[in-house]
């Protein structure tokens, strides 16, 4: 989880805490010199792709992953992945190596399943596909065998 956002109560109840009476105090180590003069002028409010495009194009003078040639290969190139993503991702129903059988618990677990189960066999035509394994250990060394007799290549290449 990146962030979850603070009430204003938070923010002067930490404030509180640590002894500041103004946020600008936790700046004062920074010298006056190399701070930035005055607030950010940035419009909004914006989704979060259109602020991630905005800071982009503030930042165009400089050199990020969108000016530069990657060879990732494999699929692998700069794509936008929202944020509520590594939330629901990281829950610990998603992560657990067990697939839930008490649907009165994990009802939503098991819907998401069977969403996936439903889009899989969609995307590839089969009638069944499964997704109960136990756990990423167990899913990668079932994609290494598969990948390993579709090709008929005895060894693989596997990137950790």
């Amino acid at each position: 989880m990146k962030y979850i956002s603070l009430s204003t109560q938070d923010i002067k109840e930490m404030m509180k805490v640590i002894g500041i009476d103004h946020l600008d105090d936790l700046f004062t180590t920074i010298p006056e010199k190399i701070r930035y003069p005055g607030a950010l002028k940035i419009p909004g409010p914006f989704s979060e792709p259109e602020l991630v495009q905005l800071f982009q194009e503030m930042a165009e003078h400089q050199n990020s992953y969108a000016s530069l040639t990657s060879f990732l290969g494999g699929g692998a190139y700069p794509h936008f992945i929202p944020a509520v993503v590594d939330y629901v991702s990281s829950r610990g129903e998603f992560v657990s190596p067990y697939t839930p059988y008490q649907p009165e618990v994990s009802q939503g677990t098991l819907q998401a399943i069977f969403e996936f189960q439903t889009l899989i066999c969609q995307l590839t035509g089969l009638d069944m596909a499964n997704a109960s394994l136990y756990d990423g250990a167990s899913g990668a060394a079932e994609a290494v065998l598969m990948a390993s007799r579709i090709t008929r290549r005895p060894k693989v290449v596997l990137a950790a």
